[in-house]
């Protein structure tokens, strides 16, 4: 059954949270005073809490337009209103998207497309972790996490493919997590069908993203693209060291006083969509680069990474790519990128 497409705009606001500069880029990076991005339109999966939501709300400070997908109406509708309420005129929007259910993707970005007729950059957010050890599935009969957290970017991709190339300089932007690093995938069981454990079946499906983000450069590059592909990950962000955005989230004085120690090593929320909103923003970034928080790759401000040997694999990468292109029905081995 198809999904339904809703757009819903949010009027000038008042107060502010990032200064917008429109100095030149090629002075040092500051998280909290970001480039104009006026004019532009972007899209972020699962926008309405965590990292997506405060990549969405940094974004917004910048005069971009910004699109939240999201599967849930009122959870959207929460994170507009908070956005609105701290920056100023911001412009964001709310599309009904849900990475679980692909059959319902090409709709979706359909109605984007009538909306914008171009896309910017997309940030690949939206994600899946899950404690309890019962293995779900997706609409689509796929493992949950993977299926959401990997097949479903993979297939938005595709769609999104003319969106993106009709933009001077499209971006794809694949949120992955730290826990990628000590995973290595299981190419003989993607879907964790023999052995599912949540939470190593978890760092796979974000080794999944991080893999195809790297992949998926490869391939735009191999066509002439002017579309980039590069990956970022958080670090390690806790809700308990993370502002409060009510009724988005807001940790309790308790769960925040438990949350200090572990500041000496982590961050907040807020700050670890810092690497995300660089990958978005700076003209420096280019395809294939991974960025994440600077200190142990865990917090501080953003900064390149080395891209680990197991994440940038183009044997493994392209049994995903193949894989996955069977699991999503796809068959352009370029996800329509010319």
């Amino acid at each position: 059954m198809g999904e339904s497409v809703l757009l819903t705009s949010t009027p000038p606001e008042h107060k502010e949270s990032v200064i917008v500069s429109s100095a030149p880029q090629s002075r040092p990076w500051d998280v909290h005073r970001l480039p104009s991005a006026e004019g532009r339109n972007f899209l972020v999966t699962g926008g309405n809490a965590g990292i997506g939501y405060f990549t969405a709300e940094q974004l917004a400070a910048t005069g971009a337009l910004v699109v939240i997908g999201s599967r849930n109406p009122a959870k959207a509708d929460a994170a507009l209103a908070s956005i609105r309420s701290r920056v100023p005129g911001a412009r964001v929007r709310h599309l009904h998207l849900d990475l679980a259910d692909l059959s319902t993707l090409k709709s979706a970005v359909d109605g984007l497309a009538l909306d914008l007729g171009r896309l910017d950059a997309v940030v690949h957010n939206a994600g899946v972790a899950l404690d309890d050890p019962p293995r779900r599935e997706t609409e689509d009969g796929h493992e949950l996490m993977f299926g959401t957290n990997h097949l479903g970017h993979y297939a938005l991709t595709r769609w999104l493919a003319p969106l993106l190339s009709a933009a001077p300089a499209g971006r794809v932007v694949t949120v992955g997590s730290f826990a990628a690093r000590s995973e290595r995938l299981d190419l003989d069981d993607l879907q964790s069908t023999r052995d599912y454990r949540p939470k190593r079946t978890y760092g796979r499906s974000k080794l999944a993203q991080m893999c195809f983000g790297f992949e998926l450069d490869r391939r735009l590059r191999a066509v002439g693209s002017t579309v980039l592909s590069a990956v970022a990950h958080p670090g390690g962000a806790l809700d308990s060291l993370t502002p409060p955005r009510p009724p988005v989230g807001a940790p309790t004085p308790g769960e925040r006083l438990r949350g200090l120690p572990a500041a000496l090593m982590v961050q907040g929320k807020d700050a670890g969509a810092w690497p995300v909103v660089r990958a978005v923003l700076d003209s420096d970034v280019q395809g294939g680069q991974l960025w994440g928080p600077r200190v142990f790759g865990l917090r501080g401000q953003p900064r390149r990474e080395p891209v680990p040997a197991h994440m940038a694999d183009p044997a493994v990468a392209a049994h995903l790519w193949a894989a996955s292109a069977e699991l999503t029905g796809t068959t352009d081995p370029h996800l329509g990128f010319r």
